[in-house]
């Protein structure tokens, strides 16, 4: 497991472009595991604060009570299209997934703050011509790796 400050200190271009991506919208979506063990996509926000990818989730909500059972989770940035004319100039979409820790209350209101234990970062965009997907990868065993399909 990493913290995005191990990824920081790893990768800082990689990390750099994938906290931009994830901080040009405030929702993102986040999928955790129901009791049932079938997944659920939920909206949440997030953000980056002292080396820590985190995120809350509000009293009595399902997400949370999920995370608790089982904290896995994938988090997702916002998708948006890529720009018609300059489909290049698409940023991408950034994938984040690995275990919350529970990191006690919110600041000034009701909830729960999670920490991130990352297994691994992904972002897909288009190369730059725009004829090809470009999926890069991270992970704590493996590092950066970059597949163009």
């Amino acid at each position: 497991m990493a913290t995005w400050k191990d990824i920081e200190n790893a990768e800082p271009g990689f990390a750099a472009r994938v906290r931009a991506i994830f901080d040009a919208h405030k929702h993102k979506t986040i999928a955790t595991l129901r009791a049932d063990g079938s997944p659920r996509i939920s909206g949440i926000e997030a953000g980056f604060d002292g080396g820590e990818l985190t995120f809350g989730s509000m009293p009595r909500a399902r997400k949370g009570d999920d995370l608790h059972r089982d904290p896995r989770f994938a988090l997702h940035s916002a998708s948006v299209d890529p720009p018609e004319g300059d489909e290049a100039g698409w940023p991408g979409d950034a994938k984040v997934a690995g275990r919350a820790v529970p990191a006690g209350p919110v600041d000034g209101m009701p909830g729960e703050m999670f920490r991130a234990e990352i297994d691994e970062v992904v972002v897909t965009g288009l190369n730059a011509a725009a004829t090809a997907l470009v999926i890069e990868t991270w992970t704590p065993g493996r590092g950066l790796r970059r597949v163009e399909r």
